[in-house]
């Protein structure tokens, strides 16, 4: 018989996509105290990360027996997940009334979201947001975070930006804008990293540079599991499009490897302002 273990506060299991950000969050979760248990997602988690168990997309009910067996309840989903196979997503038993329930409930990405927590949540779990578990993955306080700072013009395109960020936000588009005294960029549903290779492309031969890339949290946006982030290649790229600056949310926006953000941001003389809005 399989023992079964009583859930305890401190344990947690940790959802894993893609690139850096899981590795960032499992190592902050256990210098906070957290027992992390760790959930690759194949063919998207780095096996560097060397998770506890692998699964597909559609077979959450492995994962799900295991967490009651080891007295988990509290779940966080990171990093990113790009395009599965077929067979991937070929949902088991648990996974298929699961998407049933959230296929009803959907309107759109963010309600999509929202849904699953509600799913997971009728089935005794709790889905936590790991940058309210772990905020040194966020700026936590609102400024410029980088010697190089914004100039007049900059200012009015950072209002700029964060206003269209909220309108676009509030409909359930997108939440990064590039904007350089006008909007030349929104995000759809290509993502943050293809919006700006697109920016990239367009202002390649630019001779001077300006206007700031914004990403930001969307009006009523459930954090728990679509989490903002930025990282290096992030700073790489606003630099690479003759953009000035990136403007995040402080505490809900994930800076994936802070110090070596800044330092990139120091060194590409790109600007970083965190804003409360």
């Amino acid at each position: 018989m399989k023992k079964h273990t009583e859930p305890t506060d401190n344990k947690i299991a940790l959802i894993a996509g893609a690139l850096d950000l899981p590795f960032f969050t499992r190592d902050a979760l256990r210098r906070a105290g957290w027992d992390v248990f760790v959930v690759g997602l194949k063919n998207f988690v780095n096996p560097d990360l060397k998770p506890d168990m692998i699964i597909r997309l559609g077979g959450a009910g492995r994962a799900v027996r295991e967490f009651r067996r080891r007295g988990i309840k509290k779940l966080t989903f990171v990093g990113a997940i790009g395009h599965p196979n077929l067979y991937d997503i070929r949902p088991d038993l648990w996974s298929l009334t699961a998407l049933i329930s959230i296929m009803k409930n959907q309107r759109g990405y963010d309600s999509m979201a929202t849904a699953l927590n509600r799913v997971l949540e009728k089935r005794g779990f709790t889905v936590v947001a790991a940058q309210d578990l772990a905020p040194e993955l966020t700026f936590d306080t609102p400024g410029i975070k980088t010697r190089t700072k914004p100039g007049k013009a900059d200012n009015a395109d950072i209002k700029r930006a964060v206003e269209v960020s909220h309108t676009i936000g509030k409909m359930d588009i997108g939440a990064s804008v590039v904007v350089d005294k006008q909007v030349i960029a929104v995000e759809a549903a290509e993502g943050t990293a293809r919006m700006l290779e697109r920016v990239v492309e367009m202002r390649k031969n630019k001779r001077h540079s300006g206007g700031v890339f914004a990403k930001m949290t969307k009006p009523g946006q459930d954090l728990r599991i679509d989490i903002p982030a930025i990282g290096v290649d992030t700073v790489r790229a606003v630099a690479a499009a003759h953009l000035h600056g990136i403007i995040v949310n402080t505490k809900t926006c994930f800076v994936v490897d802070k110090e070596n953000v800044i330092r990139e941001a120091n060194k590409l003389k790109i600007f970083i302002v965190a804003v409360d809005e």
